[in-house]
């Protein structure tokens, strides 16, 4: 080797930007043995916003935009990025890390949510930039694979977590749009040649506006474009309303704020406001003086009336509508938060997981179980969740100690079936007809829209569909087992990747393989009945659903959706490493300024890594990496036999013992591996003094637990006070920092 390997291990938010401030060091450490060199780019959500404003910062504090260069990186054989969870900014979050920043001297503007003038127009576009899905988009450059180790899995079988019971007569539900919905409502074809498109909307009064100016489109690429019918929503919310009133159950919200950051949170302001409907027609004039917008949902409502002469009356006509019912599901119910409260906490793939861990129960106000009726308006995916709840209740919950693995397979690359997180969405104002016409004027698609209907629009390009076959096909023949297409032929855009499916499958020889194309609604069942035979199926899916998976049979299998190995192999070449879901971050991060204590559990960390480093041994020529992989497993297998991860409650293991433990079992490898005299002879005294001072640094950290934390702030720390912070045991640092 002529130069040093690189990893870019990026910095994020919340509980993981915790944890790595704790794991870094001991990372660097380890991987200077290897010729290996860290970088660690920050693509926090505090960062990109500092990165979108940065010609208007001081000179100090000027910064790079992290995410394109990563972006750029990913498109090259030699990148090697171990990605852990960010924040998909929602609106509100976004305002809070804004205010922060603000706070702490940076002179980023305000967002301005209803943009009026040219000057926050602009602003409004780069703070577009920074909203929701920002990060995964802009890595993707490969498919997914994501799976549970195979020590990961013997553990969680062989220590069961907790499931919910389901009851055969539960009234829990999934409710559905029937019609006016994107799945009724989309069209879909396939571009015949390279060109280019634009999105149009013709005005029914002769108006015309571009709403999306000339982009570039590739043969085979299929585009597909729905509307979700606004008055259609508001009827269907009524009657899932009076569905909830009837069956005297709570009503709940699933959907996904963050990721479709333009389509979700208008839907989520439609349920509130149907729901709250005699409130919002009472104070309509007083709400439009305050700039309330249901999309923000109940905490920016009540933050708005606050002090006005009509805040007590207002918040008596909210409760009396909660209290005549349905009563709604709570996110929190020892501080009064609803599934209302804000869009961002209403997580689909997070909270229906939960739900069917749970045995199909929410948290009402007094914090006491009960069964729901679930909102998820569009069919496209709201008939799996059905379809797993419908089996619930025939067969009861899961039993984790004999439940079969289903990993995935996801359609991603290039921004593959990013609906919603793209600038293709639009909410409509006016009556008349929207089009996707070429570069020649020709129509590709066209939807009629009424106002207020949100139009979206979605790209996926062919190379990722071919090279997400290949990757199927691959999979089922080296771990030998069956692949489901999760497809619907009912759904226009399924039928296009279908199609394509067929077509590519062809040059695979697929003999002694089991491959299949199932709707969703039947793949759910067909998966559940082999796991609960003990049987492992891997699921094929797009990209969304991918996203749903992923959470759901892992909270099912594992307990938990941060232990997956996630590996993304690149297009061109390099390797992603994705370390795991961030539903619970929020609440690990807040434990911690609380009391000192963070329970996020690292295991995905550890997997990432292990991984980046075969990667680094097998496209870089680095041997010594390859030592540090086979160490590493060996760690992580000694960490779960031991039960290394975090436990529960102060005063137990957190993060940062997890992370001693991790890192004593991985030099206790490497001193007695065979194949490098060196790294022997390295770390032979590192593991010698970690054993010996095992119960001095285990008594360090956990006296570190117990108090409030400050680490400079929640979406941009100190690093002097977050190291200080997340690295509490001297004994242990002295060791580290010898390495």
């Amino acid at each position: 080797m002529t130069e040093k390997s690189k990893i870019y291990y990026t910095l994020t938010d919340e509980a993981p930007m915790l944890a790595t401030h704790s794991f870094l060091p001991i990372i660097q450490a380890f991987t200077k043995a290897a010729d290996i060199e860290i970088e660690v780019p920050d693509i926090s959500l505090a960062g990109r916003i500092l990165a979108a404003f940065s010609d208007d910062l001081e000179e100090g504090q000027k910064t790079a935009d992290a995410l394109a260069a990563l972006g750029e990186l990913a498109k090259r054989p030699d990148a090697n990025i171990i990605k852990l969870p960010n924040v998909s900014a929602s609106v509100p979050q976004l305002e809070a890390a804004i205010a922060e920043l603000q706070q702490q001297g940076f002179a980023v503007p305000n967002y301005p949510a209803e943009p009026r003038t040219d000057e926050e127009k602009a602003i409004n576009k780069r703070y577009a930039k920074v909203l929701g899905s920002a990060v995964n988009p802009v890595l993707r450059e490969g498919n997914s694979d994501r799976r549970a180790p195979k020590a990961v899995k013997e553990y969680a079988k062989a220590n069961p977590h907790r499931m919910g019971i389901w009851a055969h007569d539960s009234k829990t539900s999934v409710t559905h749009m029937s019609d006016g919905d994107f799945y009724g409502t989309e069209t879909s074809t396939a571009a015949a040649s390279d060109g280019t498109f634009q999105i149009v909307f013709y005005g029914d009064d002769g108006s015309k506006k571009v709403l999306k100016d000339h982009s570039a489109l590739l043969a085979g690429e299929i585009i597909d474009s729905s509307v979700m019918h606004l008055d259609s929503l508001k009827a269907f919310v009524e009657q899932a309303i009076n569905e909830a009133r009837d069956k005297d159950v709570l009503l709940s919200a699933h959907l996904k704020a963050t990721m479709m950051k333009v389509s979700d949170p208008i839907i989520f302001g439609a349920i509130v406001e149907t729901y709250f409907n005699d409130v919002f027609e009472k104070y309509a004039d007083t709400f439009s003086q305050l700039d309330i917008n249901p999309n923000f949902g109940l905490a920016t409502l009540f933050e708005k009336i606050a002090g006005h002469p009509k805040e007590v009356e207002i918040k008596a006509d909210i409760a009396e509508t909660i209290e005549n019912g349905p009563r709604i599901a709570m996110v929190n119910s020892d501080k009064g938060i609803t599934n209302f409260h804000v869009s961002s906490d209403v997580i689909v793939d997070a909270s229906m997981a939960a739900l069917v861990r749970g045995g199909g129960k929410m948290w009402n106000k007094d914090g006491a179980e009960e069964d729901t009726v679930c909102i998820i308006p569009d069919r496209t995916y709201a008939g799996f969740y059905d379809s797993i709840i419908q089996d619930m209740k025939q067969n009861g919950a899961i039993d984790p100690r004999t439940f079969g693995s289903v990993p995935n397979v996801g359609l991603m690359a290039q921004k593959a079936e990013e609906y919603g997180s793209h600038d293709k969405t639009f909410q409509i104002s006016g009556e008349g007809t929207v089009k996707v016409e070429d570069e020649k004027g020709n129509v590709l698609l066209e939807q009629q829209v009424s106002d207020g209907d949100i139009f979206r629009m979605c790209q996926t390009k062919d190379a990722p569909i071919r090279d997400w076959v290949k990757l199927a096909v691959n999979r089922a023949r080296l771990s030998n087992t069956p692949a489901i297409f999760w497809l619907d032929s009912g759904r226009a855009h399924d039928r296009q990747i279908i199609s394509k499916v067929e077509t590519y499958l062809k040059d695979h020889d697929l003999t002694g393989l089991d491959i299949r194309i199932m709707d969703v609604k039947d793949a759910m069942a067909e998966t559940l009945k082999r796991a609960r035979e003990g049987e492992d199926t891997i699921s094929v899916s797009g990209n969304v659903l991918r996203d749903y998976l992923t959470d759901l049979f892992p909270i099912l299998e594992l307990g938990t959706s941060a232990k997956m190995l996630s590996i993304v192999p690149l297009m061109n070449g390099g390797g992603l490493f994705e370390t795991g879901a961030g539903g619970s971050a929020p609440k690990h991060i807040e434990q911690f300024l609380h009391e000192g204590y963070l329970r996020w559990d690292s295991l995905g960390e550890f997997l990432a890594l292990q991984a980046s480093f075969e990667h680094l041994a097998q496209t870089q020529n680095n041997p010594k990496a390859q030592i540090l992989a086979d160490a590493l497993d060996e760690a992580n297998a000694k960490f779960l036999a031991n039960d290394k991860s975090p436990a529960r409650k102060v005063g137990g293991i957190d993060n940062r013992g997890s992370h001693f433990y991790l890192a004593m079992y991985w030099a206790e490898s490497l001193a007695f591996q065979t194949s490098d005299a060196a790294i022997t002879e390295i770390f032979a005294p590192v593991a010698k003094a970690m054993k010996e001072n095992e119960a001095k640094i285990s008594e360090e950290l956990i006296a570190a637990q117990g108090t409030p934390q400050d680490v400079g702030g929640y979406y941009h720390t100190d690093p002097a006070k977050a190291y200080a912070a997340m690295r509490p045991s001297a004994t242990l640092n002295s060791i580290v920092d010898r390495i």
